[in-house]
């Protein structure tokens, strides 16, 4: 058995074995990446920005808990709220995954519970905008608590040296799926007055159908991954001993302080990442008059070239490093974001464009992100670390949003909001490249790939 496999368990059991669980793996991507491309970047942020300006008074303005919400804000502000309660959400179940070793319960209960609240998004009408900021709080928090301990079985079912390829084609499976909905949604969306479905009612099939899929498809990963013990294994799982875990953990941060140097670098730049993918729709329709179908179609470009994007940053990984990648990935995202801010109003041609640039750096850039951290996690560790990595994972930036609502509550321009997004790149960028990879996962105990 060789060194990787004795630190990450990777290499028990036969190699077919390990493709069968990697491709289980993979099917976890495909059941709920529809979520965050159906519902969080393509249909909700616009549909409950028009159910909240429905509810809004003569000054523009709604209400939840008696706070002056401006409409326009309402989605970005709610996405920063569902955000901050995962940060204390995912920890703790990150905590109680590796000390009882028990990833798989943890990990149905949250995808269940998200999908529900997902197809419960179908009664979201008229002026109900506090039951859909509820649905989607419930929702985010269930989609980021279960994609940490998704994401915590990649050391498990991967080696150091294959870590790259498996996160890529699990990002590449989840952009294929978000594809394949897309076009069903678009089939639907397009032909709603042939089928006698309002356009409202048709938004609201599309959103639930998104849970529908999610659990439907988690079936796999369930059945296809395999437990390894924790380090309390068989012990009864409670609130009390996963806050007890917890403790530990963040006594046990101040040891691995270059791993917490590279969070803290993907934390500032994929809240950018984020905040993009899950306003581009609002931007698009609010500021440039780009209407649901262009809307659906630019995604839809977004979906498919993603897939090819992932695939071929993770092959630029192998001859450059990750690292180098990531970087590159970063520069083309300020370029990205600054174009955004110049796009004339009524031209889907150039936002075509910008979704084409978005497509090609995106899957790569998070895919990497996820394999290299993976590399800087000490073993034992990987739910609970995932658990902060999550905090910035697919539509769980809060950060991000909160600038982009402030932006835009100030100057009621989404284009300043945009522009405000560069920052983060920028500090992103800057703080990555001063992280010694390769010390990193030697702090933590961990054999290296060739290139990282």
């Amino acid at each position: 058995m060789t060194v990787s496999a004795v630190v990450t368990g990777a290499g028990d059991g036969t190699a077919a074995e390990r493709r069968r669980e990697q491709r289980g793996w993979y099917f976890y991507d495909w059941a709920n990446s529809v979520f965050s491309t159906s519902v969080l970047t393509v249909f909700l942020g616009p549909y409950l920005t028009e159910v909240a300006k429905a509810a809004a008074d003569a000054d523009g303005y709604v209400h939840p808990l008696g706070l002056p919400v401006r409409a326009g804000s309402y989605f970005a502000y709610t996405v920063s709220l569902s955000v901050l309660l995962s940060v204390f959400v995912m920890p703790l179940a990150g905590a109680i995954a590796d000390h009882t070793g028990r990833k798989k319960p943890i990990l149905g209960v949250f995808a269940y519970l998200g999908a529900a609240a997902t197809a419960g998004m179908f009664f979201l009408d008229g002026e109900r905008y506090v039951l859909g900021g509820v649905l989607l709080v419930v929702a985010n928090v269930s989609f980021a608590t279960s994609a940490v301990i998704y994401n915590a079985f990649l050391p498990q079912i991967a080696g150091p040296e294959e870590r790259d390829a498996v996160s890529s084609r699990g990002w590449a499976f989840g952009y294929a799926a978000g594809s394949v909905v897309l076009v069903a949604n678009l089939a639907l969306f397009l032909q709603h007055e042939a089928l006698g479905v309002s356009e409202g009612s048709a938004v609201r099939i599309c959103l639930a159908s998104a849970g529908v899929w999610w659990a439907v498809f988690t079936v796999v990963p369930l059945l296809r991954l395999r437990e390894r013990p924790g380090a309390a294994a068989g012990s009864r799982v409670s609130l009390l001993s996963g806050w007890r875990q917890l403790a530990v953990t963040f006594r046990e941060l101040r040891r691995y302080r270059l791993t917490m140097l590279f969070l803290l670098a993907y934390l500032v730049y994929n809240d950018g990442v984020q905040t993009v993918i899950t306003q581009a729709s609002v931007f698009g329709s609010e500021e440039l008059g780009v209407d649901q179908t262009t809307l659906i179609g630019a995604v839809l470009l977004v979906q498919v070239l993603a897939v090819a994007g992932a695939l071929l940053l993770g092959r630029l990984a192998a001859r450059h490093g990750a690292k180098r990648t990531v970087l590159g990935s970063l520069v083309a995202w300020t370029v990205i974001v600054a174009a955004g801010y110049f796009l004339p109003a009524g031209a889907p041609v150039f936002f075509f464009a910008l979704a084409a640039g978005i497509g090609l750096v995106m899957g790569g850039s998070q895919a990497l992100s996820r394999s290299l951290y993976s590399q800087l996690v000490p073993a034992g560790k990987e739910a609970e670390f995932f658990s902060l990595y999550e905090v910035s994972d697919r539509g769980t930036s809060w950060l991000g949003p909160l600038v982009f609502g402030l932006a835009y509550q100030l100057t009621e321009s989404y284009r300043a909001a945009i522009i405000s997004l560069v920052v983060f790149f920028v500090l992103g960028f800057v703080l990555l490249l001063r992280v010694p990879v390769e010390r990193a996962a030697a702090a933590a105990g961990n054999p290296q790939p060739d290139r990282i």
